[in-house]
């Protein structure tokens, strides 16, 4: 049995407990059936409280049957049975009430809530709709408005945010079970309110669903699930209950076995693996409860935001006093920021401010838990930083490098007790970006790499251990991405029309905005230290821009011109010409959109499998969840190992071999000629 029941006066209670998070299994699905037909019979029992065990509600589906054919009871029907049971059911929610725990929860005649718990309907996250009355019975008891945001969005809301607007009946404060109680004889005192299949919808303006749907298209961009989720709620509001019901059915089966809902499973499931990778499931880490941050610039200040929302009290540590206001000032912002978006409260982002202690002591820094380094990017700063740290830390405080570039073996050459130091690649800004790159040296203990994912785990972060070579997994790939946009524009493309390509992708931006954002300076900087260690960098037009001091918006300039506070990007004359003048010798030709894409993304998957095949990467997951948080790679397509996969990988192989012919791409690697054969990387 994966419940309990029993009996208080007339009421009973139904306890599910199918740890870690009372996933909806066949088990407990046969189980709630079982029991909404026994307390249906049982002439002493009125009404029945719906509670879970452990630390949250029923928070969804079970994933172990994800992609598995369905065994009944289907969990359509079982919350039907509980809508139409003879008793009235009332879900107690607490921790999370997601998918098809919240369809569960609305198919009981009410629902309360702990003051700290959420309630969602997440599936066009997974690329599919609710599948069990969720977009049918939501706009009747929210209204159509409501139901959409909440669907096509996929985001949870809160308990206090849920009763204002009508989805929970009561905010218990105290204890919950006792609370429902309390508040379920006081409902069975007044005339009942109809269960939701027997409800209507309000009527809406005419213009509400084409209005709507253009912000849902511009939010979802290229995936398909927020727009068939928008047509279930449009059907719910303009169709009878049953036929809403059958129409949200078979939109689901639709769209469960679509290559974007396989994509994003796939997503899911690698998020869900990567803080706990197998290899250090065995290891203990460390506790932390304090960290410092030394660098208050915009790493340095993002990352000490992020500690800070993690709860962990903050040190910040500059070289002088007005370098330390300017960090304090930088931080300030962080908040600020978090505060006019409706992130935090006002009283928080202080509470946060005031968890900050800054100085310029090392010495204030002889008792914390970890620190991280986050100064310029000069291999001789950072290992002064070290030198300092080493004398003054205890030799077990965790010491962690933020670089994009470096060798962190090098930086910690000279420290002290090097089995506790390791690389924590920050991307910026730091307080916002999920993806967190995990660097150990050939010293680093695996405790302290143990304690690395479990500090990004603290913070929210999805973490990737990554091996040591210039760039790690990333920016090793996104010099391919640079390099590639440059051959385009050499042989014939133009910056606007590679950036078109690359959004109607689903990127975010293309690769000559993001360039123009981030600052040409940065990747100059990075080719000449390139350039010192005997590399030559493919970056002929990117070179003379920045001769030109053409760094992008911020000086006004770079693959496009911007006038002055507008952040547009125009085409610029100017470019055009110095790209004409380096493509003299390289022979013209037309290009379409899909050849661009092909052009700039299946290089960087023969990049990313000699990543693989060095195993700077453990496993090609790890790269999907790189480039998708880290760089804006499509979440739909799976991450790009899982489109390549998807897309062929014989079909790679011979593009790349005909891009190779023509000077436009490297040829393909031998793990990805060798993986052919199976379709999946590292498989014969």
């Amino acid at each position: 049995m994966t419940l309990t029941i029993k009996q208080i006066g007339k009421i009973a209670v139904v306890t599910v407990d199918n740890p870690p998070v009372n996933a909806l299994s066949q088990a407990v699905r046969q189980d709630l059936w079982n029991a909404a037909e026994a307390l249906d019979r049982d002439p002493s029992v009125d009404a029945v409280v719906l509670i879970c065990a452990g630390r949250t509600f029923i928070a969804g589906a079970d994933v172990s049957e994800f992609g598995k054919p369905p065994l009944p009871p289907h969990l359509p029907d079982l919350v039907t049975r509980i809508e139409k049971t003879a008793k009235p059911w009332v879900a107690a929610i607490h921790g999370s009430a997601l998918g098809g725990g919240f369809e569960i929860a609305l198919g009981c005649r009410f629902r309360v809530a702990s003051p700290s718990a959420s309630i969602g309907l997440p599936e066009v996250r997974l690329g599919i709709v609710p599948g069990a009355g969720g977009t049918v019975r939501l706009p009747r008891l929210a209204g159509a408005a409501l139901a959409a945001d909440m669907v096509t969005s996929g985001q949870p809301v809160t308990a206090l945010r849920a009763r204002a607007q009508g989805l929970i009946d009561a905010v218990v404060e105290d204890d919950l079970e006792s609370g429902t109680i309390d508040f379920l004889r006081l409902a069975l005192a007044q005339p009942l309110p109809p269960p939701l299949c027997e409800r209507y919808v309000p009527a809406v303006e005419a213009s509400f669903w084409e209005t709507t749907a253009k912000s849902v298209a511009l939010r979802a961009k290229r995936e398909q699930a927020p727009l068939r989720a928008l047509d279930c709620i449009r059907k719910a509001c303009e169709y009878e209950f049953e036929a809403a019901m059958e129409f949200e059915r078979e939109t689901f089966l639709d769209l469960r076995g679509s290559p974007q809902a396989r994509a994003l499973r796939h997503v899911f499931f690698a998020e869900r693996a990567a803080p706990r990778p197998p290899e250090l499931r065995a290891t203990v880490p460390q506790s932390i409860r304090s960290a410092a941050v030394i660098g208050g610039g915009t790493m340095g200040a993002g990352i000490a935001a992020a500690l800070c929302d993690a709860q962990l009290p903050v040190t910040l540590v500059e070289r002088d006093s007005e370098a330390l206001d300017r960090g304090l000032s930088n931080l300030r912002a962080i908040f600020e920021s978090s505060v006019k978006r409706g992130k935090i409260s006002p009283d928080v982002a202080e509470e946060r401010l005031a968890a900050v202690t800054a100085t310029t002591d090392y010495g204030a820094l002889a008792d914390v838990d970890l620190v991280i380094e986050a100064v310029f990017e000069d291999l001789g700063v950072k290992r002064d930083v070290f030198a300092r740290l080493s004398a003054v830390c205890r030799p077990d405080t965790l010491l962690a490098t933020n670089t994009s570039y470096l060798d962190p073996g090098q930086i910690a050459a000279d420290i002290a007790h090097p089995e506790r130091f390791l690389g924590l690649h920050f991307f910026s800004p730091a307080q916002v970006m999920k993806l967190l790159e995990i660097v150990p040296t050939p010293d680093t203990a695996p405790v302290t790499l143990a304690t690395g994912f479990a500090l990004a785990r603290m913070m929210n972060k999805i973490p990737v251990r990554a091996g040591i070579c210039d760039g790690f997994i990333g920016n090793r790939i996104l010099k391919v991405t640079r390099a590639q946009a440059e051959r385009l524009l050499l042989s014939g493309a133009e910056p606007q029309t590679v950036d078109s390509a690359m959004r109607a992708f689903g990127l975010p931006m293309g690769p000559f905005e993001a360039q123009d954002l981030g600052g040409l300076d940065i990747a100059a900087f990075q080719r000449r230290a390139a350039r010192v260690r005997g590399e030559t960098p493919f970056a002929p037009v990117a070179d003379r821009l920045y001769a030109l001091g053409r760094f992008g918006q911020k000086s006004g300039g770079g693959w496009y011109d911007y006038d002055k506070g507008d952040r547009t990007p125009k085409p610029s004359v100017a470019v055009a010409g110095i790209i004409a003048a380096e493509a003299l010798a390289t022979p013209q030709r037309q290009w379409s959109e899909g050849e661009i894409v092909d052009c700039i993304v299946l290089p960087m998957i023969n990049e990313a499998a000699r990543i693989l095949d060095e195993t700077i990467a453990a496993r090609s997951e790890d790269i999907d969840l790189v480039q998708i948080h880290g760089y804006g790679f499509p979440r739909f397509r799976g991450g790009l190992m899982h489109y390549a996969e998807t897309r062929g990988l014989g079909d790679i192989v011979a593009i790349l071999e005909r891009f190779a012919k023509e000077g436009l791409a490297e040829p393909p690697c031998g793990l990805l000629r060798n993986s052919t054969g199976s379709g999946r990387f590292g498989l014969p």
